[in-house]
């Protein structure tokens, strides 16, 4: 019978690798609480009809990525691609908006997309990142920004590059989407279907391709910030001021749209130089129009999403380490059934005092319960024997110095806190 095997596209985090990932989650929730950002958690999947229209039926995730499924109830189900949509309907649902005008949440959630698998993009994969609702200021999109370079500076991340750009609001892209559409339409001669598609109906998203044949073509597409209205211009003015006032570099970058058909305004994306060509770690800006496309309402927000194992990547690939390998702190070595039964009671006590403590399982030689002691990176070995059994008392080594003393049962516990 041949083994099951995981989904292709999917991974194990395993046991030496978790302690990076519980490492970089809690500085995300230390650095989202200075900010005063309140985590939420929405469910794993959604109706798809969320995605259809707060995404965009033509985006590439709704056309080709999603995992979508009937239910029982012949109601169309997705597995949530992103949380952004997810974060709007629940701040729509549950009326958030009724308890403060401005609501900041953050998220860490497993995502979904059936792409082609490569470094750091899987099937299942994951995110974290902030959503500022409520506020339609460009002091808004200053702030998610500086709290995404916050979280990356906390973990030591190098190498990082701002790239900024504009997409205005909606009035400014009525005129400027005619502009594109004759421009594309005179330039590609043969386009594909998929690409007609997106020249009619958002020929924004043709920024967007990764066409190596129609690179050329958009370098020389017309700007939208050639275009943009007064609102526009000073909104994008006054988050460039306000990153230079808090000393944040950046580059403009005008070809930069985010993939989404939601965005206005302040568009970024932060990119990693540890990451090669697929160097992106980070990217947000605002979406005013995600909240109309689900409720009706304009809801202004703004935010970012990260993908964290592109960021754990990254820190790898510059030597960096976020979290110690993780070391225990007792290893008590039993030897004769009286002590192993004395070790499993000592465990207890050990753990109740705060000490990461285990023993052998498999009753071996005292030499091989060595090797596990040393396996497990044990800072501390209490032998314990039929002589020590009789003398109430362990032998304590200390595994990094070689000491071993002996110390009775009522002073193990504290002799162990003065060293620890």
């Amino acid at each position: 019978m041949n083994p099951i095997k995981r989904i292709k596209g999917t991974q194990d985090i395993l046991p030496e690798d978790s302690p990076k990932w519980t490492a970089l989650e809690e500085t995300i929730r230390k650095t989202m609480a200075l900010f005063n950002y309140k985590e939420i958690r929405t469910p794993v999947f959604e109706l798809t009809d969320l995605f259809a229209r707060g995404i965009g039926e033509l985006t590439d995730i709704v056309s080709k990525e999603m995992y979508t499924f009937q239910d029982r109830s012949k109601k169309s189900i997705t597995l949530k691609p992103e949380m952004t949509a997810p974060v709007m309907r629940a701040y729509i649902e549950n009326n958030l908006q009724a308890k403060s005008q401005i609501t900041k949440l953050f998220y860490i959630s497993p995502l979904f997309r059936q792409e082609n698998p490569q470094a750091g993009r899987l099937r299942q994969f994951h995110q974290f990142g902030a959503e500022f609702i409520g506020a339609g200021s460009p002091e808004a999109d200053a702030e998610t920004i500086s709290l995404a370079l916050a979280i990356f500076k906390s973990i030591g991340l190098k190498g990082l590059e701002l790239n900024i750009n504009t997409v205005g609001d909606a009035e400014s892209r009525v005129p400027y989407k005619k502009i594109l559409q004759d421009f594309f339409n005179d330039e590609i001669k043969t386009p594909s279907d998929e690409v007609k598609r997106r020249i009619e109906n958002n020929p924004l998203r043709v920024l967007d391709s990764k066409d190596p044949q129609l690179e050329e073509i958009i370098e020389r597409a017309p700007k939208l910030i050639d275009h943009l209205n007064e609102t526009s211009a000073q909104h994008y003015q006054t988050v460039k001021n306000i990153l230079k006032a808090q000393d944040i570099s950046f580059i403009e970058d005008t070809t930069l749209v985010r993939g989404l058909d939601y965005y206005t305004h302040t568009v970024y994306e932060i990119t990693s130089s540890w990451l090669g060509a697929q160097n992106a770690i980070c990217g947000g800006g605002r979406y005013d129009l995600l909240g109309q496309e689900i409720s009706g309402k304009p809801i202004p927000a703004v935010g970012f999403a990260a993908g964290i194992e592109r960021v754990l990547m990254a820190l790898a690939s510059q030597d960096g380490q976020i979290a110690e390998p993780r070391q225990l702190d007792a290893f008590i070595i039993a030897l004769g059934d009286d002590a192993v039964n004395a070790a499993q009671s000592w465990l207890m006590k050990l753990r109740n005092a705060g000490f990461t403590s285990d023993t052998d399982f498999l009753k071996r030689s005292m030499k091989a319960q060595f090797r596990e002691a040393n396996r497990q990176q044990a800072k501390f070995v209490l032998i314990l024997g039929e002589n020590e059994l009789a003398q109430n008392l362990f032998a304590i080594k200390n595994m990094e110095s070689g000491e071993q003393q002996d110390v009775s049962f009522d002073q193990a516990i504290e002799f162990l806190k003065t060293l620890n």
